[in-house]
């Protein structure tokens, strides 16, 4: 089993949605990255630069989260996975992008958008 870093619930007002009311409101989003890595360079060294800077990645993908509207969470999720990958020590990555208020026509707690993406 590969090493992972995961940050889980990064939350963000989004713009995100194919209907007008959820472009022009807004909503809440939520989303979890678990990366796939080697950390054992960083931990045999103590080094940062030997890992991912997990605080800077949250940033990032924050920036994606409430940045550019996208119709489809696919999309928002693709976006967000590329952003990963650009860490050249990452090889893999699983998202998992949250619209907890979804309008559904009925009640559910939450609607996910689950990928994962490979070198």
């Amino acid at each position: 089993m590969p090493d992972r870093i995961t940050v889980h619930g990064l939350t963000g007002h989004g713009f995100h949605g194919v209907y007008p009311a959820e472009r022009e409101r807004g909503q809440t989003f939520r989303v979890d990255a678990v990366l796939e890595l080697d950390t054992a360079p960083a931990a045999a060294t103590d080094d940062l630069t030997r890992t991912v800077n997990y605080a800077e990645l949250s940033q990032r993908l924050h920036a994606v989260l409430v940045g550019e509207p996208v119709d489809l969470l696919e999309t928002l999720a693709q976006r967000l996975a590329d952003l990963c990958l650009a860490y050249p020590m990452v090889d893999a990555v699983e998202i998992t992008v949250h619209k907890p208020d979804a309008d559904l026509g009925v009640p559910a707690a939450d609607v996910t958008v689950a990928i994962r993406r490979e070198r």
